[in-house]
């Protein structure tokens, strides 16, 4: 538990993230709780702190967003138990329609993960309902529920507004991140192997697999985004700050979708390898495959650089990329210049260059378009 405190103080990451929102649930329910209880007086008064912790979200855009949605499920499960408790009684049939109304409820998809505090909140309610010596007490108390909720999430709210808002940037950032690591450490074992003609069926089988596991990363990745877009949504500290030098989500979106491009390109490229045993063509074409590991050891240049992209660094790393990506275009020349003068098989499907030349192609394009992308934003802040 210490290194993990001492992770979150010295440096930018998810444990920092973290504490910051333990801290922040912990004072806005103190706050709730002193409201409720010192102030209002209220026989329930847990349902206020209860609520700022429940909608203290990872940005303030999906902490409205949960608000409105708990307030409107809660509201709905105290208008169940008030209708079906004044007009039937406080009985045990009561209470069994007053679940199977408020559980159908709950159903609405509207409400989203919220709902199923309908239900229990009309559990709650029922219980008040039930300990209420008079029916403008059971009103009052009923009322006062509503009451305590929409207070705990507005404390909730602009604690969330008020205390260091959360901005997602090196969210966005860290996906892109570890794409571009999964796909240079890839990268990094197919071009030795090449460079070597060691080829053989185990290796191709390992190299698919794992292009296959990058399925997960893009969908973590995509969610990573997401929450980052999210985090500028009713969101003042833009509004204080200025982010220099930063690609803006448009930029991120684009290099994320170029790189979930790569990766598919990489996944043929390592099925067609997988599919071909290469011992007719291991000493006939030795120029060709070398040629070919130069050209992977370039692309792996490029990723390792994205494999560190940081947006403080961004206006060297930029054009850093870019320079890699013409070395690159270079190498992917010499590939199309050596399968020529080797007349390759390229149409032959049983044999991996064609899919070999077609995605050097691809992956310059997308590796281009992202480099010019990176640079564009970074050429667009400067001015």
């Amino acid at each position: 538990m210490g290194q993990w405190w001492k992770r979150a103080w010295g440096s930018e990451g998810l444990e920092r993230h973290t504490a910051l929102l333990i801290g922040k649930s912990t004072l806005a329910a103190t706050i709730a709780w002193l409201v409720s209880s010192h102030v209002l007086h209220a026989q329930s008064p847990a349902f206020a702190p209860f609520s700022a912790v429940l909608i203290m979200q990872v940005t303030v855009y999906r902490s409205l967003l949960d608000s409105s949605r708990y307030v409107a499920a809660v509201a709905a499960g105290v208008a169940v138990q008030a209708a079906s408790g004044f007009l039937v009684g406080p009985d045990v049939p009561t209470f069994a329609l007053v679940a199977l109304i408020a559980l159908t409820i709950g159903r609405w998809p509207a409400l989203g993960s919220q709902g199923s505090q309908v239900a229990t909140a009309a559990f709650f309610a029922f219980s008040t309902y039930v300990s209420a010596t008079s029916n403008l007490d059971k009103a009052t108390q009923l009322g006062q529920i509503i009451l305590l909720v929409l207070i705990g999430c507005g404390i909730g709210i602009l604690v969330n507004v008020a205390v260091l808002p959360p901005l997602r940037y090196r969210g966005a950032e860290h996906g892109i991140r570890t794409l571009a690591h999964a796909l240079c450490d890839l990268v990094g074992d197919v071009y030795p192997a090449l460079r070597a003609h060691d080829v053989d069926p185990e290796r191709t089988e390992r190299w698919r697999a794992r292009a296959g596991r990058t399925g997960d990363l893009v969908t973590e990745a995509r969610a990573g985004l997401r929450t980052a877009q999210e985090s500028l949504h009713y969101n003042p500290r833009p509004l204080f700050r200025r982010h220099r030098g930063r690609p803006g989500f448009a930029g991120y979106g684009a290099v994320l979708e170029a790189l979930e491009r790569t990766l598919h390109q990489v996944a043929s490229l390592t099925r067609s390898l997988d599919r071909w045993s290469g011992d007719e063509d291991r000493y006939r074409y030795e120029s060709f495959l070398e040629c070919y590991a130069d050209f992977l050891a370039s692309v792996s240049e490029i990723t390792r650089v994205l494999a560190g992209l940081d947006e403080d660094r961004l206006h060297e790393q930029a054009p850093q990329l870019c320079h890699l990506a013409d070395q690159a275009q270079q190498c992917r020349r010499r590939v199309a210049e050596q399968a020529e003068r080797d007349a390759l098989p390229l149409a032959d499907p049983a044999r991996p260059y064609g899919v070999l030349v077609v995605e050097a192609t691809r992956l310059m394009e997308e590796f281009q378009y992202t480099c010019d992308v990176l640079q564009h934003h970074v050429d667009q802040h400067r001015h």
